[in-house]
């Protein structure tokens, strides 16, 4: 029920913005020959304007749905994010359309301000509306009286849901016990134990009954069904199929079956690796045709004064489903003679096997350059999980059980756990730990705008490396 509420008030809400930004288009267009600001020409058709503007408040709903669970509760900070991304939506369609039909009528003085009022318009808008909407339709007799069933432990973990909750209607009546013993002092107040639920949703007047968890026998399920089904109460059963299991779970409905899952997937969406790939080949294929050239040329001339060998380091390392690949690298090491178990030793502060220029190509990364070929061959993306030594990854996965999740992405040349500073040796297993919960952290909440600021990040610590980078 909650869940079609607050849908409602997010169409509400889009459909009231809408209107607001076309309205105070007409009037600024209106009261403009009044302004000392460049006119308007008289004869210009902003009806196409108008539909730009429509369009874009219709499609910045996504916007607005990813603010959905704290919509009706907004600060000024994340009011003036969802003006931002609603501005951008328009001037994209207003600036596509006067490009696309070459209108060169329209004033861009004009646009410009209007575009700048729209927006300060959307941050009120944006964080006086919901509390409106949800007081309007929600408020007094459209309260939702609600009983609880379960455990004190139960409710004390739901607590902030339905405190969130409140402003969508939901009035909780009271509670009713599990345990077999009387409490005091809840809030809720305490009205029973469940064999009282029919007599106290007459009582109380119930319209929903929330169970705070799944019914532990068959009979005691049926019994909550039918209490609900005959005194004419909604039910819900809150799942806590995740507590028991000790790990998060992710629900999903394939065909009309219910699965739990233990993280989302974006990136097994088609569109999205489409997209991905498109971003590495842009980024990387300038990296290949005009850094690495002369970089390769620089690490050569210094590797002839400093430590004479290959240029390049080449070792299998483990990629997308576990499937291995070739790894490049500049060489940063004094060559020596192939040692997998000696190449399996994590550098540390002050190695010996670095050669001197070898510590600034490790410190600012640029010994990671090469594999941009390995992005561009398709084997490795410019985000993602860092690949490691097939040593490391035996070991790693022996210590910690979701290791091997990794996988589920291509690795990256940089990573969510590398640009936060998470990066160089791994001396005990916290910071083992605070790498994977990173990289499952990517794989389950990817999108491309996550890359891009992962980028602007790992571009910083080039500049400013962090004390982990030797």
């Amino acid at each position: 029920m909650f869940v079609q509420r607050l849908r409602g008030l997010i169409n509400l809400h889009v459909v009231i913005t809408m209107l607001a930004a076309l309205l105070l288009m007409a009037a600024y267009a209106e009261t403009l020959p009044y302004l000392p600001l460049s006119q308007l020409n008289k004869g210009l058709n902003l009806l196409p304007y108008y539909l730009c503007v429509a369009v874009a408040m219709v499609l910045s709903r996504s916007s607005v749905q990813e603010l959905a669970p704290k919509f009706h509760e907004l600060g000024w900070a994340q009011a003036a994010w969802l003006a931002t991304r609603q501005t951008a939506y328009v001037i994209i369609f207003v600036s596509g359309f006067m490009f696309a039909f070459k209108d060169r009528e329209l004033s861009r003085v004009f646009m410009s301000s209007y575009l700048i009022l729209c927006w300060l318009m959307l941050v009120v808008i944006n964080l006086k509306l919901p509390n409106l909407l949800s007081g309007l339709f929600f408020a007094h007799s459209r309260k939702v009286p609600t009983l609880f069933v379960g455990t004190l432990e139960g409710l004390e973990k739901l607590r902030s849901w339905l405190s969130s909750k409140e402003s969508l209607g939901l009035h909780a009546a009271g509670f009713l016990s599990l345990e077999g013993t009387p409490i005091h002092g809840t809030q809720p107040p305490f009205l029973g134990e469940l064999p009282d639920l029919g007599q106290r949703i007459e009582d109380t007047g119930a319209a929903q009954v929330i169970m705070l968890e799944i019914p532990r026998t068959q009979m005691e399920g049926r019994y909550v069904i039918e209490a609900c089904q005959n005194k004419g109460a909604r039910l819900l059963i809150h799942s806590n199929l995740a507590e028991q299991l000790r790990h998060p779970l992710i629900t999903i409905t394939e065909e009309g079956h219910q699965f739990y899952t233990l993280q989302e997937e974006p990136l097994e969406d088609p569109f999205n690796r489409i997209l991905k790939r498109v971003f590495d080949i842009l980024f990387s294929l300038p990296v290949v045709l005009f850094l690495l050239p002369p970089l390769f040329i620089w690490v050569w001339i210094m590797q002839r004064l400093q430590a004479p060998g290959p240029v390049m380091f080449v070792q299998p390392r483990t990629g997308h489903g576990q499937q291995p690949f070739q790894m490049f690298k500049f060489r940063s090491m004094y060559v020596a003679a192939r040692d997998a178990k000696a190449e399996a030793v994590q550098a540390s502060k002050g190695d010996a096997r670095i050669y001197p220029f070898g510590k600034l190509l490790r410190k600012t990364s640029l010994d990671e350059f090469p594999q941009f070929l390995n992005v561009l061959l398709g084997n490795m993306s410019i985000v993602g999980p860092r690949p490691h030594v097939l040593a490391h990854d035996k070991l790693f996965a022996q210590q910690m059980n979701a290791y091997r999740t990794r996988f589920f992405a291509k690795p990256g040349i940089t990573g969510l756990a590398q640009c936060n500073g998470f990066r160089g040796e791994i001396t005990e297993p916290a910071l083992l730990q605070k790498r994977i919960e990173f990289d499952l952290e990517y794989i389950a909440n990817w999108s491309i705008w996550m890359d891009i600021q992962i980028c602007f990040k790992t571009a910083r610590q080039i500049v400013f490396p962090p004390k982990t980078a030797y």
